[in-house]
């Protein structure tokens, strides 16, 4: 029986390559050959604050960590879909076990915070009324005529 330091330090024997989201979790750092995720996640995180408020320091406290809790959520889920990109999807004939596992936890998590934080919710005021919008048409036309 082999345990991991030992494979490691075999002749020739290594470790196999983990999607590396549990690292980034914990230490923060990307996988030297994961750089792309990581400009990536900065441009996300870059256009969240912009699409909140214009600078970060015109955001709450509250919204900062959902936005900072959110990137490390879509880091971990970019992680895994890249290595699943990479080395399959299926595990000794059954799903891989980060898929089966996290996969989806992360997304419910990351589309949970994005709703906290308030894009894309429609309220009931903003839904187009037609008979409002084609009344105010209507007048506008009328008030240019005159």
């Amino acid at each position: 029986m082999d345990s991991r330091l030992s494979v490691q330090f075999k002749r020739g024997g290594r470790r196999p390559r983990s999607h590396g989201g549990y690292s980034y979790l914990t230490t923060g750092s990307m996988p030297e050959n994961r750089s792309n995720i990581l400009r990536y996640l900065m441009a996300v995180r870059a256009g969240l604050v912009e699409d909140l408020g214009p600078c970060e320091s015109d955001l709450s406290t509250a919204r900062i960590v959902l936005i900072d809790r959110s990137i490390s959520l879509l880091g971990i889920l970019r992680l895994i879909e890249e290595h699943a990109r990479e080395n399959g999807v299926f595990f000794n004939g059954d799903l891989s076990p980060s898929l089966k596992n996290n996969y989806l936890a992360y997304c419910n998590s990351l589309r949970l915070s994005l709703e906290a934080l308030g894009l894309d919710v429609r309220k009931k005021n903003e839904v187009l009324d037609l008979k409002v919008y084609a009344k105010s048409k209507y007048e506008d036309r009328q008030g240019a005529k005159e």
